[in-house]
This record gives structure tokens, sequence and C-alpha cells, in this order.
């Protein structure tokens, strides 16, 4: 059985090597369009961004142990068509036939829709971050575009750096992943606390060449570029960088009778068409028992696609499984993570954004929500109904700065037990 893995990422990595530990002995080819080995994204937007680490350092094997897995890996190779029926992969350097398949070809960074962000920096590949960590040697102004969880990560890198930061949203507060805008709040103090300025609803109308006077009337001068905020306000840059959000890379699956709608629409073992799956920030899962379908107008009941390397992992974990014929049993709880200004940020479960997190008995460090919690969301706790809070089950656990205490509660999610708030 010939397993064909579009992707070469941490996903399509880990499939390939859970293949091997299931016992899979047949052939695997991992084709990636990038001209690099396997590499991590997570240290993108901190260790290589920042210098720490060499752009080498971002690899997730080494040649021997690449070499071990006994993997056809086909870099810098890109799929532009699939035929389901004829079991063929369609590449710019020629078909491969398969047995089955395994689309993990990610998502693209978003450049915003502003006059002028031919001037913005994107950050989503190895060769991105290289470009932006030379873009920014000698910079003193930064302004990053976006309030999620990227732009975080770049304005703390930046700021460790002692630039100048802005930061330009326009959600009206800061995200963090599947928590949503639950940690607002606490994320946008932490960021001020470290001199980031936080525009978290102006938005950005557009990215202007400026002489060095900032006034926006065109010229070279030092920096070169403004960020013209929605209120007419000019923000002076040296160096302008967008975390807009990412496409998921499904342009190449047009005509193959796959599902698309955001993403390749799976059902809840990642199954896309007969010998086809997805995994990653390419797919979304159905939950179990639901058969994914065309979208109507208004979009589908699937659940999202979640951009994260945990959630890949495990998916790349589950469709090995399966591939193989091995049952696969495990209950998987979500996981997030990052780190901001030094403070590690850890969130497992599933949040309703119109619940409150209220702080954990057993140390205020990490907070909790639980099922039927309702009233304000926020930070704050308090806000929802506290009646029978023990009795509830715990469905969200998030740590701040506190990895030990959320460990112990995440233990505690994962076995359905409730988690006391004070």
């Amino acid at each position: 059985m010939h397993v064909v893995v579009v992707g070469a990422s941490v996903a399509g990595l880990t499939v390939a090597e859970a293949l091997r530990a299931e016992g899979h002995s047949g052939p695997v080819t991992l084709v990636g369009d990038e001209p690099h080995v396997p590499y991590g994204r997570p240290p993108l937007s901190k260790q290589v961004l920042t210098g720490a680490w060499d752009a080498d350092r971002a690899a997730l094997r080494t040649a021997a142990e690449l070499d071990a897995l006994d993997v056809t890996i086909r870099s810098g190779v890109r799929a532009t068509g699939l035929e389901p029926s004829a079991h063929r992969l369609l590449t710019d350097a020629g078909p491969i036939a398969y047995d089955v398949l395994v689309v993990a070809t990610g998502a693209t960074a978003v450049r915003p829709a502003v006059p002028g962000a031919e001037r913005v920096h994107l950050l989503r590949t190895l060769d991105d971050a290289v470009r932006l960590r030379a873009a920014w040697t000698s910079a003193e102004r930064v302004v990053v575009i976006g309030s999620g969880v990227l732009a975080s990560e770049i304005a703390s890198a930046a700021r460790g750096s002692e630039r100048a930061v802005t930061m330009v949203g326009r959600r009206g507060g800061l995200s963090f992943g599947t928590v949503g805008l639950a940690l607002s709040d606490r994320l946008t103090a932490l960021h001020r606390a470290a001199g980031v300025t936080v525009e978290p609803s102006a938005g950005a109308r557009a990215v202007e060449a400026t002489r060095t006077d900032g006034t926006g009337r065109g010229g070279t001068g030092r920096g070169g570029t403004a960020v013209v905020l929605g209120d007419g306000r000019r923000v002076p840059a040296d160096v302008v960088v967008a975390a807009t959000g990412g496409r998921p890379n499904t342009a190449w699956l047009a005509g193959s009778g796959l599902v698309v709608d955001d993403g390749v629409c799976c059902d809840a073992r990642g199954l896309a068409a007969p010998d086809v799956f997805a995994i990653g920030d390419v797919a979304r899962w159905a939950a179990p028992g639901v058969v994914p379908a065309p979208a109507p107008a208004s979009g589908t009941s699937l659940p999202p696609r979640v951009e994260h390397q945990t959630n890949a992992i495990e998916q790349a974990l589950s469709v090995a499984a399966t591939i193989t014929g091995h049952d696969d049993q495990t209950e998987r709880v979500p996981f997030f993570w990052s780190e901001v200004h030094g403070v590690l940020v850890q969130a497992a479960g599933t949040f309703d954004p119109a619940a409150p997190l209220e702080p954990w008995d057993d140390d205020p460090a990490v907070l909790v929500q639980r099922s039927g919690d309702h009233g304000s969301a926020g930070d704050h706790g308090g806000a929802g109904d506290r009646g029978g809070a023990r009795d509830r089950a715990t469905t969200g656990v998030v740590g701040w700065g506190a990895p030990r205490s959320f460990r112990r509660a995440r233990r505690l999610l994962a076995a359905g037990i409730p988690t006391p708030t004070r």
C-alpha cells in the first residue's frame, strides 16, 4: 500500500512516522512545495525571529533520522490537482499514483485588504521568518496588524529587542486561539506592561510610503512606511507585519469532487473521500456521527478549522491508526499554548464565548469554565450563576504562567471531574 502525504510540515511528517510506528512497511511519499526539509512553525515567531536560533534549527528531524524513516521526500514539488477515482495526485513534477492520500497542505497567510498591503511582511514559512528577521535587524519601530495569537507572539518578539511596538486590531480585543476573546483584558494588560501600544479597535486603513517626518506625502525616509488607522491617525514604522489569519491551501483541489468550505470537509475520522484523508490547518473534521455534505449558502455545521500544531499532530496520529487498521480509541482534549512576553499561556478543552472564566480554588493563576455557566464573558470571574458550581463538569481550563497547576487541572478536565472555583 503506497501512502502519499501532500504537505511536508509537522502534520505530514507525523503521519509518516506514525505509519512506521504502527507497522506499515509499504512505500510512503511525502510531497512538499517548499525546498526545505520538514520544519516546525512555532519557533518561527519565537526563536528564529528573535535570532536565538539559526533557521536550520527549526528542522523537525536530522538528515539521519529522515533516512532511517525510509520515506521518499519530494521537496519543492507543488500539488496541482487530484483525481480520486484514478487514485492519482497531479503535481508540477508529474503525476503520483497512490493507494491512500493524506492532504496536509496547511494554510497560507492572508495579506490585509488595504492599500499599500504590498509593503507588509507576513509570517507563515521559514523563508518569511528569515526575511522578517533581516528586515527588522535595524528597525526601531514595528507595527503589527492583527489581534490573534500570532500577532501577540510577533509583538512579544519585537518588544524583546526594545523596539517601539504597536499592535493594531479591529475586533475590539485580543484573542487567544480556542479561548477566543475571554483573555483579552489579561493579554492587553500584559502587552501594555511590556511597553507595547495596543490599538484593539482602530483597524488599519492603509499602509503608506512616508518621508522621514512621517507625513505620508511620499518619499523613502527612514522606515519609509506609516500605518493609517481607521480614525486617520498615522503610526510611523520601519517594519509592518500582518498576522490577519490564514487561508487553507485548497485551490489545487478544484474539480476533485472533495467538499471544500474554508478547508477540506471530513468525517470524524478525517476521511474526505474514499482513500483520501485531510489533517491539520487545511481540514475541518466533523463531530462523531456527522457526515460532511456540500455547504449551504449560510455555511456548514462542521466545527471550524483549528490552526495549531497540537491539533495537527493528534489528527495525524489518528489517521495513521485508521490507515493501518488500528482503532484510535484515544479521547483527545483540545489543547493550545503560546508564550507572550515570557508568560506561558495554556488552554485545554472547549470554550463558550458567552460563559465566564473563573479562578480555580487550588491556584488562581488557573482559570476554568464549566458546563452551564452563563453571564458576562470575560476573565474577571464571578459573573455567572455560581449555584451548584462544584457539581458542574469542567469544560475548559486556562493556565496563566502556571504550568504545574495547569497540568493538574488538565488531568481533572480529561477525567471529567468538576474543578472547584473560588
